[in-house]
């Protein structure tokens, strides 16, 4: 129990409100590169009980065999060749069951969550697909920078040493040197919705010329607010078209995108446990002014606080509680849409390597991330909405282990 250290009492495991039982979460303009195209998130009332949960996990473990192994794939021999260098010798459940539809040219809606080699699972067959046609060329949108980032970095280690390029299309780095790539000779883009529709409005960017694409973490990209984006480059896409749609859920919007952007698709679910069930979750009823402050330094300051996920409201906020953070003498980085690529990507490594403690993020700025052995997550600013805190949680308590996060809710 985190309480028996503190100087106050914030902390109390039994829950459900202090006044009532919900507490009014504002939203405000979401989205990354072009925010007055994106929609306006309404204030969501949230049960404070939802953020008190007693992760449970059972001896009982479905083990998982797969029919194939990547040898077995009919894919190039230098791609089994780097798929080995990674240390990969058997497919995720996601890869196992994607990669031969994808082989044989199928459309595909993937089901799955994040962290399960669904990049692997899309990036390998088109891989190969790319090496035994010339003429083939990929292109792959994604919600936010950080994703599109760790998926081109993905594809440069299953290519190595065929000669394949890729450039990396997102907002908030320089333009002129993504316009400089698609000038030279590449097989793949991999990129962010607001900015690839500056590039194909500038006409540096054709998307006539790309017969496969992947629309990856959809329902992500549908949050965001990116529906009109996500049209305008599907009508500039060839109709015969290989198109591959990724997602962690199926709503009834997600659906209706199925229908709409997808010929004949094989549906593949393979979901796992909600990563929820894994996370301890529980509240910091904490007084409004000071005292919030000083109770997050409470926790930190404790041992099992090694590697801590914060989520703040604004991008304003998240970057002065990253500098009171460092001046009370923590290793604590931010990111935030304000930052531009280079100081997001040198916070991000810093944190992914140890190097810093903590890393505090906006919702949006965090979409995407795929970072190991975060101990904890904490809620400093309640999320505008349910889906939002699920999300948020989820960076924790990853690939069945057992994860906290705690969320900090403020009376008078």
């Amino acid at each position: 129990m985190y309480q028996k250290n503190f100087t106050k009492k914030p902390f109390r495991k039994s829950a459900p409100s202090h006044h009532g039982s919900s507490f009014r979460a504002h939203g405000g303009q979401r989205g990354g590169q072009r925010g007055g195209q994106r929609h306006q998130m309404k204030g969501q009332r949230i049960d404070v009980s939802k953020f008190i949960n007693k992760a449970v996990i059972t001896e009982k473990v479905e083990h998982f065999v797969p029919e194939h192994k990547f040898n077995d794939f009919k894919i190039h021999q230098q791609i089994k060749t780097n798929i080995a260098a990674k240390g990969y010798t058997m497919p995720t459940p996601i890869q196992d069951r994607t990669i031969p539809h994808i082989l044989r040219g199928a459309d595909v809606v993937g089901i799955a969550n994040t962290g399960t080699g669904k990049t692997g699972a899309f990036l390998i067959p088109l891989i190969n697909k790319i090496m035994a046609d010339p003429k083939e060329n990929v292109l792959i949108v994604v919600p936010t920078r950080e994703l599109a980032i760790q998926i081109n970095e993905e594809l440069k280690e299953f290519s190595k040493h065929t000669n394949l390029h890729s450039v990396c299309c997102v907002g908030g780095a320089n333009i002129s040197q993504q316009i400089s790539g698609l000038r030279r000779p590449h097989r793949f883009v991999i990129g962010t919705p607001g900015r690839l529709k500056d590039l194909i409005q500038r006409r540096v960017l054709d998307l006539a010329r790309f017969k496969s694409v992947v629309l990856d973490e959809a329902d992500r990209m549908l949050d965001m607010g990116f529906l009109p984006d996500m049209r305008f480059m599907m009508a500039r896409l060839p109709k015969e078209r290989h198109t591959l749609f990724f997602s962690a859920t199926l709503s009834r919007e997600i659906e209706t995108l199925i229908k709409e952007f997808l010929r004949d698709p094989v549906s593949i679910s393979v979901k796992t446990q909600d990563t929820a069930k894994n996370v301890d979750q529980d509240v910091v009823r904490v007084k409004r002014g000071d005292e919030k402050l000083d109770v997050l330094h409470d926790l930190l300051i404790q041992p099992e606080f090694s590697k801590v996920l914060i989520f703040g409201k604004t991008k304003h906020g998240v970057e002065n509680l990253s500098k009171v953070l460092v001046k009370r003498g923590f290793k604590a980085e931010s990111i935030h849409g304000d930052k531009n690529q280079s100081k997001r990507q040198r916070a991000l490594g810093l944190f992914k390597d140890n190097r810093a403690q903590i890393l505090v993020a906006t919702d949006v700025a965090a979409r995407g991330l795929d970072i190991s052995g975060i101990s904890h997550v904490i809620n400093y600013d309640i999320p505008a909405t349910y889906d939002d805190y699920i999300h948020r949680i989820g960076r924790t308590g990853r690939a069945g282990k057992k994860g906290k996060a705690l969320t900090f809710v403020e009376h008078r």
